[in-house]
């Protein structure tokens, strides 16, 4: 007898999770005035609250995953030897598997986390890790033939930590992302890539100023969007017309690859594994923090090819970068990061591509985003794949409120009051100050930013989200302006500046 109950094509309007919860945690029963005193202690800077006091925390999604249960049982096997740890070899199987590489034609250096392989890697550039007389003479001689001008790394859009690094080694970041974003096309998707006219007049003009050439996978400071392998081509191409090392800042690597996958049609019949080995195979070196898409709460790596056009520049790198490991973060099979950490980031390479994880992820944000959208708020679109952000010029729009009231930072101090914490990342995160002058500088854009940790909540925990965010839009007019008391001129100010909230008259 036929089933007349066609279970088959049943649709829903929501989604199971992709994951079960096996623990929990309940909050802390702080009220409004004890986290509006707490917020008011530190100055308003979300980033210097205790986590007790947020109810839903989306500062950041770096290192703030929620492990699976695996990689929770790979803790118990981690070994804390001090030389070649048992969970070193299988670390770098994983990543030969992962990246596609083999140790025969890269070196991995493991570092505790990404801003301090970018620190070896910029600082060895600018020449701080110079160590011997012929080393320093080539670097000053270098100095020399280009005119007593700074070293430059142009990019599609460097974060925060890799600005400052390489500002602090005196090399100027330059960030020349694509403009155009047209709904409806394929280049839609793939706003973080890299502006190759803007590349190519640089390399042209400046050539024996640039070090290398770096991108972001996915990139963060444009709205966390994604960079096409159509882009990446012809950033490789154009590094080899001009003999450049071509570098990524490989972070986000995994959902880079699911958005090329989804989005790029020459490879949508393409695995995600092939997508990242492509990736990966048009690079000379990358650095990445596996506290992102390699799932852990710490470790990151600089990981460089053999024959990197690289060497002709600095032919003492591998040294110089061996040295500073062994200096800052010690023996070569640890890095600075703890056996346990290993042993969780070879479980989180192995669960990274999978498509429950990078659909459960990417997915929830995009449903946080279309909510967001339906209520109004000024969200950042596409949507990235990490996180999302929101416009503080909307914000400020019929209000007497302006560019220099660092309207983001207001934002987030009122938003945490009301228990989640998001990120300012626009006037003041990449904006500068000039003692001299007294003068702002500010970035072409000026956003709030929404990280996902991965695993970590439900999407009942991100519509409230949305709730305060509302509540704070519809009433922006009784927005206070953020006033630095300290720390505009710092490096990183964002990290350690303290603010007072003003009402405007």
């Amino acid at each position: 007898m036929r089933d007349l109950l066609d279970l088959k094509n049943f649709q829903s309007q929501h989604q199971a999770r992709k994951y079960v919860n096996r623990a929990i945690q309940f909050h802390h029963p702080y009220t409004f005035e004890e986290r509006e005193r707490i917020i008011e202690s530190v100055g308003n800077n979300v980033f210097n609250v205790p986590s007790e006091i947020t109810m839903v925390d989306l500062l950041s999604c770096s290192g703030t995953t929620t492990p699976t249960i695996e990689q929770i049982a790979q803790m118990i096997l981690g070994d804390e030897a001090y030389g070649t740890n048992w969970g070193y070899p299988q670390l770098m199987e994983q990543f030969e598997r992962v990246f596609g590489i083999s140790r025969d034609d890269w070196n991995i250096y493991l570092f505790h986390q990404g801003r301090t392989a970018e620190h070896a890697l910029f600082t060895e550039i600018g020449g701080g890790l110079q160590r011997s007389v012929d080393a320093a003479l080539r670097y000053l001689w270098g100095y020399i033939k280009r005119g007593g001008k700074r070293l430059k790394i142009p990019s599609n859009g460097h974060f925060d930590t890799t600005r400052a690094n390489i500002e602090v080694n005196d090399i100027e970041a330059i960030d020349i992302p694509v403009t155009r974003s047209i709904p409806d096309t394929e280049e839609y998707f793939f706003g973080g890539n890299i502006d190759t006219d803007a590349l190519k007049d640089i390399l042209s003009r400046e050539g024996k100023n640039v070090p290398l050439v770096y991108c972001t996978i996915t990139n963060n400071t444009i709205g966390g969007r994604a960079v096409s392998l159509k882009n990446m081509h012809k950033i490789q191409q154009l590094c080899g017309e001009y003999d450049k090392p071509f570098f990524l800042d490989a972070c986000r690597f995994a959902q880079n690859a699911y958005q090329i996958q989804k989005h790029e049609a020459e490879y949508k019949n393409k695995t995600k594994t092939e997508i990242v080995h492509e990736t990966i195979g048009l690079c000379h070196g990358f650095t990445i923090s596996l506290k992102k898409d390699g799932l852990g709460n710490m470790g990151g790596a600089l990981v460089v090819r053999k024959n990197s056009p690289l060497f002709k520049q600095f032919p003492e790198f591998f040294q110089h970068i061996k040295v500073h490991q062994l200096i800052t973060e010690g023996h070569r099979s640890y890095g600075g990061t703890s056996g346990r950490d290993i042993m969780v980031n070879v479980e989180g390479l192995k669960t990274c591509l999978s498509d429950e994880s990078l659909e459960s992820q990417i997915g929830q944000v995009q449903r946080f985003g279309e909510y967001c959208k339906s209520r109004g708020l000024p969200v950042e679109e596409p949507y990235g794949s990490h996180a999302l952000y929101f416009r503080m010029k909307e914000y400020r729009d019929g209000t007497n409120l302006k560019q220099e009231d660092f309207v983001g930072i207001s934002v987030a101090a009122k938003l945490i009051r009301l228990g989640p914490r998001l990120c300012e990342l626009g006037a003041f995160a990449f904006g500068k100050y000039d003692p001299k002058t007294g003068k702002e500088t500010f970035p072409p854009f000026d956003l709030l930013r929404a990280a996902i940790p991965r695993n970590k909540y439900e999407i009942e925990d991100l519509y409230f989200v949305a709730d305060c965010l509302k509540y704070l839009f519809d009433n922006r007019d009784k927005l206070p302006k953020a006033v630095c008391t300290h720390g505009k001129d710092l490096a990183l100010r964002h990290f350690d500046a303290r603010f007072e909230l003003q009402t405007i008259k």
